[in-house]
């Protein structure tokens, strides 16, 4: 019999009950993730409604590909790019993402520095304001960790526009920082 903390159940254990079905053990492990997970939903979105829409999803996926998770690399950062993917996806099926800049936003290699000295948590507010575009290559790059290249790969377009979406989100948080300051 297991214990009824939840913290003392291995996560091995956790994974191997939930692909034999055992929805006690999914529940938990859906319990676990949750948390940590809709923040990633919210960030690309700009309403809980539609977060808890792709956790919901996203959470459908990650048990039905249980079974895929090899135990190379850490379980929270495979249930993120799952969870990841599926926003994108969200994004991408309900037109809520284009990938179209004006020729004024080129990357000029010129802005300051002002992101490089304050935290997420510190910007995450500003960052939900920005476009749609704008706020999901933000988050892929400067959170998620993907590069320019990956991400025109992902969302289907190409690298410059993501260097310049990102350019043109960095601009934005910086006039929103100033105006705060």
């Amino acid at each position: 019999m297991l214990p009824g903390n939840n913290n003392a159940i291995p996560l091995t254990l956790m994974i191997s009950e939930s692909l034999l079905g055992n929805t006690r053990m999914q529940k938990i492990l859906y319990q676990q993730f949750a948390g940590i997970m809709y923040s990633v939903c919210f960030g690309y979105v700009k309403n809980k409604a539609d977060a808890e829409d792709i956790l919901q999803e996203g959470f459908l996926k990650i048990f039905k590909n249980l079974d895929r998770f090899r135990h190379e690399g850490s379980f929270e950062g495979w249930i993120r790019k799952i969870i990841t993917r599926t926003a994108l996806i969200y994004l991408r099926d309900n037109k809520k993402f284009t990938c179209h800049i004006p020729l004024e936003y080129s990357i000029t290699g010129k802005e300051s520095n002002i992101l490089d000295t304050i935290g997420e948590k510190e910007i995450r507010g500003i960052i939900t304001k920005l476009p749609t575009g704008c706020k999901t290559i933000f988050i892929m790059y400067a959170i998620e960790g993907y590069n320019h290249r990956q991400i025109a790969e992902i969302l289907g377009c190409t690298e410059s526009t993501s260097k310049s979406q990102f350019y043109r989100s960095r601009r934005k948080i910086q006039k929103s920082l100033m105006q705060n300051a």
